[in-house]
């Protein structure tokens, strides 16, 4: 059984391997075949109606032909993104919240050599800490990070989160769910931030931004604002130099075009989403005259080896995937909701009301199968627009939210509101306290919150109510993976999802460059999951085979 052990250091050797050794000569197999061996580059002969493995050719044979090139899962996407995160595929595990997007999920991504994001979002401060010295201990300043949620309704823990990622050095972070920039989100950006020996700004805090808007992008493609650096500046955290090279900087390094995908989503189509992006980021550049360019990615859907290559094809730099990790053994949610993704199809999912937005009516994507989440989460904000507090709420409606939602009594939950936030935010005791229809919306939150953690926890009492993120793209990985290895829940490992997609997308990419060249009838490579060994096999050639000059 694929246990992923020492993964990071097998992608290496393969990268080596196919740069550095002859490969054998064998049967000659289908072009399809011939296709899949990654390491091995291809000669299609004049007329594309022939063709033969380029280190089979004698030297005379060499250059009268035109080449496929081998292209291993390590070539995919932008070398700079690879360089600057020290990574071996251009593949990044987003982060999810309640720590579904576990330490152990950032730990198998960072072996894999891809890069992993802590769900750091509904966590406590305390719990958050935690994490990251744990993630500190095995990984070290390594190729990971930590999300940093925008968290309008709560902006002291959004501020305590970011004193806990500054306080264990972590060196990147994805911010995510930001409709504007704040102050912890630049107090994190600018911490360390120093000239290098040509006077540029030169960041010790990277930043992935993922954004599903232009005006949200713009925000990320600019300098931070002037009014929130100089709050920095006062209170002491950064200096006047500091200060001035911010001016210089682009709050993000890279930007990720989050399209229709789990959780927080406005389910943007990727084909129009990302060119928009990209369109925006070259303006942006221009206009500041940044001396780097953020690269920019593609995220939401990435759940086959076609929506990998389809992302590369476009110029993503990178690509990220979220609720297919979800489904990973070393995700941070349960058994019973790994089972209810296995059987996810692309039409089960549904919209419903975000526990951290609520009043703002911002909306996150989940699973409807199995669970009747969505519909309940939509009446209560049906509720919460159609009532100005609890007690105006009539008798059978509020046996309804009580009996069939809640599942114990109005003030039961609000007693539960007045613990938590008498430690967390006292403040929104003493608006609840003027205003009955904050109270109701705190209960109603209540409620969205548990949703997510009864799903992590598997409280199989509360499995009508479980809150799953999930979008589309799981029902076309389920598609995908049906009949083969990976349609069982417990070998869905993060290097075995990760390496195929990349293999897939590797094999699709030299089938177009054959296509160009002319060569084979049909060029629409079927590419089923592989076992992680076989696909390390073949990325690297056979030994003894003759190099090619």
């Amino acid at each position: 059984m694929d246990s992923g052990r020492g993964c990071g250091d097998r992608v290496v050797s393969i990268i080596l391997c196919a740069l550095e050794t002859p490969s054998a000569v064998f049967m000659q197999p289908s072009f399809a075949q011939a296709l899949n061996q990654l390491a091995r580059p291809l000669c299609v002969l004049p007329g594309g109606h022939a063709w033969r493995f380029d280190d089979e050719a004698g030297p005379e044979g060499r250059g009268s032909s035109l080449s496929v090139p081998a292209i291993l899962p390590g070539d995919l996407g932008n070398a700079g993104f690879r360089r600057d995160h020290g990574l071996k595929m251009a593949y990044a595990a987003g982060s999810m919240a309640h720590g579904i997007a576990s330490e152990s999920l950032v730990e198998a991504a960072a072996r894999a050599g891809c890069l992993g994001f802590y769900g750091a979002a509904g966590q406590s401060p305390e719990a958050v800490d935690r994490a990251l010295a744990r993630l500190k201990g095995t990984l070290g300043q390594g190729s990971w990070g930590c999300n940093l949620l925008h968290a309008p309704a709560d902006p002291a823990t959004e501020m305590a989160h970011a004193d806990a990622i500054l306080r264990h050095g972590v060196a990147r972070v994805e911010a995510s769910a930001y409709l504007d920039v704040t102050l912890p989100l630049v107090k994190y950006r600018l911490a360390g931030l120093r000239a290098d020996g040509q006077g540029r700004p030169v960041a010790a805090c990277q930043v992935i931004a993922k954004v599903s808007r232009v005006e949200v992008a713009r925000k990320f493609l600019s300098p931070a604002p002037a009014r929130l650096v100089g709050e920095l500046q006062k209170s002491g955290f950064i200096n006047e130099g500091q200060a001035q090279l911010a001016a210089r900087l682009p709050l993000a390094d890279d930007i990720t075009a989050e399209a229709d995908s789990g959780g927080h989503t406005d389910n943007r189509p990727a084909l129009t989403l990302f060119p928009s992006i990209v369109a925006l980021r070259d303006r942006m550049v221009a206009e500041h005259r940044y001396e780097k360019s953020p690269r920019v990615g593609l995220a939401g859907g990435i759940a086959t080896p076609q929506a990998v290559a389809a992302a590369f094809s476009m110029g993503a730099a990178y690509v990220m995937a979220g609720t297919i990790h979800q489904a990973c053994v070393e995700s941070g949610t349960s058994e019973a909701v790994r089972a209810m993704l296995a059987q996810a199809e692309q039409a089960d999912c549904a919209m419903a009301p975000a526990a951290d937005m609520f009043e703002m009516g911002v909306k996150v994507q989940v699973l409807k199968r199995g669970t009747m989440f969505a519909m309940r989460a939509q009446k209560l904000y049906d509720w919460y627009r159609q009532y100005e507090g609890i007690g105006a709420m009539p008798a059978h409606e509020r046996q309804q939210l009580e009996g069939q939602i809640l599942g114990k009594p109005f003030d039961s939950v609000w007693a539960d509101c007045e613990s938590f936030f008498s430690r967390r935010d006292p403040a929104q005791l003493a608006r609840a306290a003027a205003d009955a229809r904050h109270k109701m919306a705190l209960v109603f939150r209540w409620y969205l919150s548990q949703a997510s953690r009864w799903a992590t926890a598997g409280l199989e009492s509360r499995r009508t109510d479980f809150q799953v993120w999930c979008g589309p793209g799981m029902g076309a990985f389920n598609e995908w993976t049906r009949g083969t290895f990976l349609a069982e829940p417990s070998r869905r490992t993060l290097y075995a999802v990760s390496l195929n997609l990349m293999y897939g997308a590797a094999v699709i990419k030299r089938a177009e460059i054959a296509s160009l060249c002319g060569a084979g009838p049909d060029l629409s490579p079927r590419v089923e999951p592989l076992e992680t060994r076989e696909i390390e096999r073949r990325c690297c050639p056979p030994l003894g085979a003759r190099a090619t000059a």
